[in-house]
């Protein structure tokens, strides 16, 4: 992978020049700019790693810069908040106290004295990247807390796919994951990305699922409105990885506009109209069939041949049973460790049951039965009566969330069962059948059934998607 892109911002051409040949010398990919214009332009075409920015300048200053860079503005959101996601050492050869104190409160990594000292600038370079880097790291870290990268279990399928990962890690070519839901797609994509020659840079993970259709082009391809620029996501994860979840619920239009950018290798954001070099890998999953999609004119066939260049299939659980201990003890000994929940053991009838359960949630349902169990278990020992009770609540929830829903579509059906749940069950299954029973009304439009309801729509996504509703479905039911 090619080294760290420097943008070095000075109005004094000799110091410019002199520092970006140091910078090169220390393998550096370097750009200049003459003045704070030219620095902000140079920003909107890519995205820098680290800026180098001096305070005085004939047109903008280093601070009003910064500060733009940086700063909220007043309704608390921050226009350029992709854009402030990189250190910035200042330059000046007037400085004080006041301004590199003024400059460290706005977000400046360091400050530097003219004339520099070759140094001290190349160390102070180095720690800011480094620092960077590892504030990356620990963001990531705590966003794939839920499950981790290296795959549990010593099952000839779960070394088999280890392989084929680690083979596949070596080439930089597009990757579509096809599995059942919860069988752990979006781990072993991590997997891949860890491996690959990109794991030093960043990782993305979108859900399509869980984005507001009227937003999703702009979460990927970013925005420039008025110069305020926001950078998408294929900006944001540059040189890393972008892994698309639900990559089967794509709206159209957005579907076309990736097609497009793997087609070319680059794009515009929405409003722009500079050239964006396309400059991550792409890494998909899909619980669907595609080829079934293609077919019937919902999915488009030029894109999934652009993203279907490698593709890895995920076993469900099921098919894996002798990895479910492991995966008991991992998951147990993790909620153990993270959230301080009392160690318990599984008796042997009870890893014997659960060893020869169907697992239809796969490993996602694994890892919520063993945080229930935890939870609700008092004795030292987690008995096979629990794991029975346990699988009972489970498979009930499933079948009251399943895709063909028409109990719950029942109105009479579903008000005499309300009564016999918990609280928290019983305003689920209202829920599921009210946003049911309006999806219907108006044809399958998440749009109207927001408006009808009165919620947000990305928070009426989110719904839909935790009360298991296929608004698809439901629009082709409508249309019958």
């Amino acid at each position: 992978m090619a080294s760290a892109y420097i943008l070095v911002v000075d109005d004094e051409p000799d110091i410019r020049g002199l520092v970006q040949e140091i910078l090169q010398d220390e393998g550096y990919e370097v750009e200049i700019a003459e003045n704070g214009e030219a620095a902000k332009e140079s920003c909107r075409l890519r995205r820098p790693e680290l800026v180098l920015l001096d305070i005085w300048m004939p047109d903008i200053d280093g601070i009003s810069i910064l500060k733009e860079w940086k700063e909220p503005s007043a309704n608390g959101i921050n226009d350029n908040e992709s854009l402030a996601n990189f250190p910035v050492i200042m330059m000046s050869g007037h400085g004080s106290v006041e301004t590199a104190v003024e400059a460290t409160r706005l977000g400046a990594y360091d400050f530097l004295e003219k004339p520099l000292s070759l140094a001290k600038l190349l160390l102070t370079v180095e720690h800011a990247l480094e620092a960077h880097k590892l504030d990356k790291e620990n963001q990531g870290m705590r966003q794939q807390l839920s499950m981790a990268d290296e795959p549990v279990g010593k099952s000839q399928i779960n070394q088999e796919l280890s392989k084929e990962i680690k083979q596949i890690s070596q080439h930089d070519s597009r990757v579509l994951f096809i599995g059942e839901p919860g069988s752990g797609k979006s781990k072993y994509s991590r997997l891949l990305h860890r491996l690959s020659k990109r794991s030093k840079q960043p990782y993305i993970e979108l859900g399509v699922a869980t984005l507001d259709i009227d937003n999703s082009a702009r979460e990927l391809f970013g925005s420039e409105v008025d110069g305020k620029i926001y950078q998408g996501l294929l900006e944001q994860a540059s040189r890393g990885t972008l892994y698309i979840d639900d990559i089967a619920e794509m709206d159209l239009p957005t579907q076309g506009r990736l097609l497009s950018a793997l087609e070319t290798g680059h794009f515009h954001r929405l409003g722009g109209t500079e050239l964006i070099v396309l400059g991550c890998r792409i890494i998909t999953a899909t619980h669907y069939k595609l080829e079934q999609m293609v077919s019937q004119g919902s999915f488009k066939s030029e894109l999934y041949f652009q993203l279907n260049v490698l593709q890895v299939k995920i076993p469900p659980l099921r098919e894996h049973c002798e990895d479910v201990p492991d995966l008991l003890n991992y998951y147990r000994d993790r909620f153990v460790q993270q959230e301080q929940f009392n160690y318990r053991n599984f008796s042997i009838a009870a890893l014997n049951k659960l060893r020869n359960y169907s697992w239809p949630g796969n490993l996602l349902e694994l890892k919520n039965l063993v945080q229930r169990l935890l939870i609700v278990s008092d004795l030292e020992t987690i008995t096979m009566e629990d794991v029975e009770s346990s699988i009972e609540y489970e498979t009930r929830k499933l079948d009251n969330q399943s895709n063909d829903g028409d109990a719950s579509l029942s109105e009479d059906n579903a008000l005499k069962s309300l009564f016999e749940h918990p609280l928290k069950e019983a305003r689920e299954l209202f829920e599921k059948a009210y946003l049911e029973e309006k999806l219907i009304a108006v044809g399958g439009s998440v749009g109207k059934v927001a408006q009808m309801a009165g919620v947000e729509r990305t928070h009426l996504y989110r719904k839909m998607k935790t009360l298991g509703i296929d608004a698809k479905r439901i629009a082709k039911k409508a249309k019958q």
